[in-house]
This record gives structure tokens, C-alpha cells and sequence, in this order.
């Protein structure tokens, strides 16, 4: 009878330091050239969602002025769409015009701005300073202005 001595299991191989620095900054150069690209994208979107609620906001700003006798009471805010104006009689405010306050807000969380008379429009504008909140401005800083 022979004995065969059993070899030993090979240990588990891992991954070399050398191996991981490669992964790394391979990771790291697909980050520079993606994130760029990501981050444009989310100003578009938030361009292109301001527009659209402002574009909704001032249908709601027609129909409020409607209700009121067809022109916007002096000093008017995009506030009117939610709360009462006080110089304006409570039988002709149908609101409130939207579901709740945050609706007046744009992407950025100020407050749209309802311009009397407007620049872009005879009767009014609703407008969103972008990012920065100043006006003026390009890509996500950009004013965006309805209807």
C-alpha cells in the first residue's frame, strides 16, 4: 500500500495592488469624461421643467385675470394664484388657481416672478431667473420666461 500524500488547496488568488491601482484609474478617467456630461443634462432638464411651469402658471395667471375683470390688480405677484389679493373682491376670486404654494416655486425653489406689464408679453410675463436667481445668463443661469 502506497500512500500519496493529498497536496494541499492552492490558496485563494487576489487581486494585486497593482491590479487595483489600473481599476482605479480607469474608474477615475470614465468619471471625468461622464460626470461633465451628466451634470449639463441636469441644468437642461431643470431649464426645460422651468419653462413648462411657467408655461402652466400663466394659463392660471389668464384664467385668474379673467375671474377679476380682466386686468391684473397694480403691484400683483404670482402669490395671487394661491392667496387672495386684498384689493380685489372676494366674489370675483375664484382661486385658489393651483394645487398648493411649492407650484410657484421654479426648479431652483424661488419663487416664479410675474412681471406687470411684461417685456416679452403685452400683459404680463412669468419669468424664472435660473440657477442663480439673477437675470440674464446662459445654459442652467438662464432666464427663462412665459408665455
Amino acid at each position: 500500500m502506497t500512500h500519496t500524500r493529498a497536496r494541499p488547496p492552492a490558496p485563494p488568488r487576489a487581486f494585486t495592488l497593482i491590479e487595483i491601482i489600473v481599476v482605479i484609474i480607469i474608474l477615475g478617467v470614465l468619471a471625468t469624461l461622464i460626470v461633465p456630461r451628466i451634470m449639463g443634462r441636469i441644468g437642461q432638464s431643470k431649464t426645460s421643467v422651468a419653462l413648462a411651469n411657467a408655461q402652466s402658471l400663466a394659463k392660471q395667471v389668464r384664467i385668474a385675470m379673467a375671474d377679476i375683470g380682466g386686468t391684473l390688480p397694480p403691484g400683483a405677484t404670482i402669490d395671487l394664484l394661491w392667496e387672495k389679493p386684498s384689493d380685489v373682491e372676494a366674489a370675483n376670486w375664484k382661486g385658489p388657481y393651483v394645487d398648493n404654494p411649492a407650484q410657484l416655486d421654479d426648479p431652483w425653489g424661488r419663487r416664479f416672478i410675474l412681471i406687470v406689464p411684461g417685456s416679452k408679453n403685452v400683459d404680463f410675463d412669468v419669468v424664472s431667473y435660473g440657477s442663480d436667481g439673477q437675470p440674464g445668463g446662459q445654459d442652467e443661469s438662464q432666464d427663462v420666461t412665459a408665455p
